[in-house]
């Protein structure tokens, strides 16, 4: 028969007489009597219950004799007061008078706090209730061996009952006179806590004060941010009338060359030239910043690029040597690249771009680059790394397509299936310099080559580069994005010389004639742009901190800025290289990115801060 926990269940008139028989034997009452601790005591009473056909857990047994007890007492109580007419409540009142009348007075009040009639849950055996805790916590459930037969010997320490005095009762407990050493084992009272007395009209003023002051502090914090509001509408104001102080500038040297060139009107005209972007040296780089060369070299340029407005814009841009002075002509080359949002696209119509790379020491470089490429507007972002790496990239963002292929045997072909698929390949962030890698990244090259899409490379995928330039050499569509050392080191290996340092922009325009006018992005101070044709600058205003990650961003933007610029009719229609608007606006964006974050986080500035900033700096760059 499986015992039944429940604390209350029924107990039959029969049971309870077979309890109280076994709880009224003399080494059971001695073990009462005698120990502090007493659940050894019901775990032996619920033994010998079960050995009579009576399946009770020692809880039961405990919470059975304790409500008989109450009973009891409350019974003898009734008696001594109203005659006996009480003696109907307690049905084995007899059978407990027999047992109890051996053993020293109980306290009434002990067992009616709880109400008659109604069985405690939880409050002690005879002992304190965190002893009791713990003796049942130690195997309150557990019994003997129903087989085993044990012998009990209990100390006959008597235990010190407390004397508690019920307010509004007469009556003492008979033990009232122990002594008074009993009395001092007891332990001590647990000191109530103090409460303030405040008077209720203090406590409304106090109140009254704080509120005064929290509206003082409210009406203060809103006039600074008015004040903060007016600083930023004159700022703002100030940067407007500047614009349009340089528009009057462009515009007026704009109609100069329109009046010089009307004086040629007889002769037949020929067909404007294609726009060039001129060449700016590092020499003119600085007298151009100042505004009040910007006419003269508008002047001077007017007449070989007045035909094309945008050619204008173009160049404006390249002599200006801040973001303060740009206004939207300035990046119309780049915003007629940005895909117009419809309804009428599907998935992966706006870019679908592959990152080649990331391996176990590298995860953070394949996210930055592939979250970048989603920020700035692809559809679809792929990382093709190492097993290793997929689990720790893919807990990044759920926005990833993560490819564990890279470091498997068949890595080229798992990886080749996918290009048709894909508009642009960025290689090299967080690719490692392991030879399995490097091997299967350039095959990957190689691959997009034949396919005719454009390849980023970038990080390590430079570093394969230096090892082997044939790689990307001579493909239009390859765009290499070195920082200063991995340039100095591209540069040596190409020309078996050192670098001219002084002369940045003479080495970018050697650098991409040597490997075949390749687009070369050398990151600075000022983004040095070239095809092998000419020099590009970029100066958005960045910042001087410089954190891990900057380049990967630069790479995955620059990915989709590349399919973009050359799926563009516009591009096509102007003898423009798609790579350099794509670099520029690459540049520009990544730039102003790390401009805006710093301005909020200062020193603290990482990368994930810069991606927060891809969105609201986009769409002032290429959309407002």
């Amino acid at each position: 028969m499986q015992a039944n926990t429940t604390r209350g269940f029924l107990w039959s008139d029969v049971e309870t007489r077979t309890l109280l028989d076994i709880w009224g034997e003399q080494d059971i009452q001695a073990a009462l009597d005698g120990n502090f601790r007493n659940s050894f005591v019901y775990r032996d009473v619920a033994r010998r219950l079960g050995v009579m056909g009576f399946d009770r857990t020692p809880e039961q047994c405990r919470v059975r004799i304790k409500s008989l007890k109450r009973q009891y007492l409350l019974a003898k109580e009734g008696n001594l007061r109203n005659n006996g007419q009480y003696h109907k409540i307690s049905k084995f009142y007899g059978t407990m008078e027999r047992i109890l009348s051996s053993r020293p007075a109980l306290d009434p009040q002990e067992f009616v706090e709880g109400g008659a009639g109604v069985e405690e849950t939880g409050e002690g055996l005879e002992e304190d209730a965190e002893d009791a805790q713990d003796a049942y916590s130690e195997g309150a459930l557990e019994c003997y061996p129903a087989e085993t037969e044990v012998k009990l010997e209990y100390p006959t320490v008597p235990i010190p009952i407390p004397v508690k005095v019920t307010v509004g009762t007469s009556a003492r407990p008979p033990n009232s006179s122990q002594p008074a050493s009993n009395l001092s084992a007891r332990a001590p009272k647990r000191p109530r806590k103090r409460r303030s007395n405040f008077p209720m009209e203090k406590m409304m003023e106090q109140f009254l004060e704080q509120s005064a002051q929290a509206e003082e502090n409210f009406y203060r914090l809103e006039e600074q941010r008015l004040q903060a509001d007016d600083h930023r509408r004159e700022t703002e104001h100030a940067r407007e009338l500047h614009m349009l102080q340089m528009l009057g500038q462009m515009f007026s040297s704009m109609s100069s060359a329109r009046v010089a060139g009307s004086t040629a009107a007889a002769s037949p005209s020929k067909p404007p030239p294609p726009f060039r972007p001129p060449v700016i040296s590092s020499a003119s780089q600085s007298h151009l910043r100042r505004p009040s060369a910007q006419t003269d070299c508008f002047s001077q340029q007017s007449q070989s690029l007045s035909a094309d407005p945008q050619a204008l814009a173009f160049e404006r841009y390249f002599t200006l040597g801040s973001h303060r002075g740009m206004d939207e002509d300035v990046f119309s080359l780049v915003k007629t690249i940005v895909p117009p949002l419809t309804s009428k696209k599907h998935k992966g119509q706006d870019g679908r771009i592959g990152i080649i790379g990331g391996c176990q020491d590298y995860t953070g470089a394949p996210y930055f680059a592939a979250i970048s490429a989603l920020k700035v507007g692809a559809d679809l972002s792929h990382v093709f790394c190492t097993k290793d790496a997929a689990t720790v990239i893919k807990s990044y963002s759920p926005e990833l397509i993560v490819h564990p292929v890279l470091d498997s045997p068949n890595a080229v072909e798992e990886i080749e299936k996918w290009l048709p698929r894909l508009h642009a390949v960025v290689v090299g962030p967080g690719l490692g310099r392991e030879d399995v890698l490097l091997k299967t990244a350039k095959e990957v090259i190689e691959k997009s080559k034949a396919r005719d899409i454009p390849v980023v490379i970038d990080a390590d995928g430079l570093w394969l580069v230096t090892q082997q330039p044939s790689v990307i050499q001579g493909y239009q569509k390859g765009i290499l994005t070195p920082n200063f050392m991995e340039f100095t080191r591209l540069y040596e290996a190409l020309h078996h010389e050192p670098m001219n340092a002084s002369d940045r922009q003479r080495s970018v325009l050697q650098l991409s004639g040597a490997m075949g006018n390749v687009t070369v992005v050398l990151k600075g101070e000022q983004d040095l742009i070239s095809d092998g044709s000419k020099v590009y600058s970029c100066s958005v205003e960045g910042s001087g901190r410089r954190c891990g990650g900057q380049g990967d961003l630069l790479s995955g933007s620059l990915g989709v800025l590349a399919h973009w610029a050359y799926a563009a009719s516009e591009m096509r229609a102007r003898s423009v290289n798609p790579s350099v608007v794509a670099a520029f606006g690459a540049c520009s964006l990544t730039r102003w990115c790390n401009s805006q974050a710093f301005q909020q986080h200062g020193r603290s500035t990482t990368t994930t801060d810069m991606i927060q900033e891809i969105g609201p700096v986009f769409r002032k760059l290429f959309e407002s």
